[in-house]
């Protein structure tokens, strides 16, 4: 394993997880992303200043949480047998006013909101897809989004 600062990607070896390397110049928004063997950009829209070479952080962060509802609930038709042929996922950020969001415990200033529609294709009786609608609120980037998060961040 090489240097992070090359570009080398470290897994752990307790875990087996590995990292995410983000690189990028201080002149434009454009990001090289390095995750293991493959290679992706992010940037942000022209509209926002970017150069729009890739997805925005916001637009990988769903599509995230998009791919772990399909790869969890796809996952657990299979392990129960059912005729579930597709699933795809719509995803929507914004930001609200935590007033109108009856449900929230914050009650001011602004809230991410993210809006999921999954579709799920196949010959479903209706208690397995309410199943199914259940078991995508466990996939781990859910739990993940939904939970406290405790960032550690340094300069190295």
């Amino acid at each position: 394993m090489g240097d992070s600062r090359q570009g080398a990607v470290r897994t752990s070896e307790k875990s087996g997880i590995r990292g995410v390397v983000v690189r990028g110049s201080g002149a434009g928004f454009s990001q090289e992303i390095i995750a293991g063997p493959h290679r992706m950009t992010a940037d942000e829209p022209i509209s926002a200043g970017g150069t729009d070479t890739g997805p925005s952080p916001y637009d990988l962060l769903l599509a995230a949480l998009g791919a772990c509802t399909s790869i969890t609930v796809g996952m657990y038709a299979r392990r129960k047998g059912w005729p579930l042929e597709e699933v795809t996922v719509n995803l929507r950020h914004s930001k609200i006013h935590a007033s109108d969001c009856a449900e929230c415990e914050t009650k001011e200033g602004m809230l991410d909101h993210i809006e999921r529609d999954i579709h799920f294709a196949g010959k479903l009786a209706a208690e397995q897809r309410s199943k199914l609608l259940e078991i995508a609120n466990k996939c781990p980037v859910h739990r993940t989004l939904t939970s406290e998060i405790n960032i550690k961040t340094r300069a190295v």
